[in-house]
């Protein structure tokens, strides 16, 4: 006699038809309800194969993904004595309009070694006549015509004012703009100097005690300094180095589009900071380059050996030139230590002093 099959197991398949068959339902009327297209077309369009209505695209889609107006953060420097006062007219953020969108480069294209094999002595030679050489004429470099110059300044920082270039204009029109990355307040008669002829100054020294501080009506001091990367809060490391940003994100941060002079005194680290410029295009948003620049040693994050080191500082200034930037200016500074990559040799100077001017800014 054949055995019986138990009835839980007939049950159980029809449970799972009828599942399959709600689960099914429940798809197609949450379709429908997400594509209202489908709903709202002709029934007689359909029928007759005639094609639906193109989708009108999301708001925003094809668009960046900011805020109008919120793509810069308004950044007020110095806290206001009144409540709800605006912030000073050097913060406000430009029109969110006239960002570009930048291509991000990973290395700078280093230049073929100065000789068949690589040479110290060639490399060395190459890229001493380089910073030794003006590549253009500038008949006023200094600032007594200025107000407020004083004659104190300890280094020739010096810029070109010549009516051809775009700075002389700007500080008379009071619109000028400059940046000074350095530490300690030994030095800042140049800064003054550009603050008393209504230029718009910021220095960035991470040795002050307050986070920003405004002197007069041009100068600001930020308790932050400018590096070639910015920290990432997820190692514990970098934590330690909060105060510290690449300039093109302070340039976000406090809305500027432009800066007509960057100063920089900081100490080995110009060599990594003009790389980073570089690559990521923002040399292109400064007028006019001020840069003491250290030879003694390789300076931070810069590896290999001597020639290596060498070729790589020459390719960087070449890339500036690439950039239309031209040498205006160069100082050798004797009354510090002669040294060549720690070695007393080729009569080069531990330290010089290099303008350049960029000929494209407007």
């Amino acid at each position: 006699m054949p055995k019986e099959r138990p009835l839980w197991r007939g049950a159980a398949f029809r449970l799972c038809l009828l599942s399959a068959a709600l689960f099914l339902c429940l798809q197609l009327g949450m379709r429908r309800s997400w594509c209202p297209e489908e709903k709202s077309r002709d029934p007689a369009a359909a029928r007759a194969g005639i094609p639906a209505p193109p989708r009108p695209a999301p708001l925003g889609a094809g668009t960046p993904k900011f805020r109008p107006g919120g793509g810069r953060r308004r950044v007020t420097y110095v806290r206001s004595g009144r409540r709800g006062s605006a912030a000073p007219a050097c913060c406000a953020p430009q029109p969110p309009g006239s960002r570009r969108r930048k291509t991000v480069r990973w290395h700078i294209e280093l230049q073929p070694w100065a000789s068949p094999t690589p040479s110290l002595n060639y490399e060395a030679s190459r890229f001493l006549k380089y910073i030794s050489t003006s590549q253009i004429s500038c008949e006023h470099m200094n600032l007594n015509s200025l107000k407020g110059y004083s004659k104190t300044t300890k280094k020739p920082w010096s810029v070109c004012l010549d009516e051809r270039f775009s700075l002389i204009h700007r500080i008379r029109s009071k619109k000028c703009r400059l940046y000074s990355l350095g530490l300690g307040h030994d030095d800042n008669q140049f800064e003054l100097s550009m603050a008393n002829s209504g230029c718009e100054v910021h220095r960035f020294d991470p040795s002050i005690k307050a986070a920003h501080i405004q002197e007069g009506r041009h100068l600001w001091y930020h308790r932050l300094s400018i590096d070639w990367r910015d920290p990432n809060p997820a190692i514990a490391a970098h934590k330690l180095h909060s105060n510290t940003k690449k300039l093109g994100t302070v340039l976000n941060e406090f809305g500027h589009q432009k800066i007509d002079v960057l100063k920089a005194d900081v100490e080995s680290a110009e060599w990594k900071i003009l790389e980073n410029l570089i690559l990521e295009d923002v040399v292109e948003q400064i007028g006019q380059l001020v840069f003491e620049v250290h030879i003694h040693w390789p300076g931070f994050e810069v590896s290999g050996n001597d020639s290596t080191v060498v070729r790589y500082w020459y390719s960087l200034l070449r890339e500036l030139e690439l950039k239309d930037f031209r040498l205006f200016h160069t100082y050798k500074d004797l009354s510090k230590p002669q040294m060549f990559l720690k070695k007393e040799a080729f009569n080069a100077s531990s330290c010089y002093t290099l303008s350049w001017v960029n000929t494209r800014w407007k």
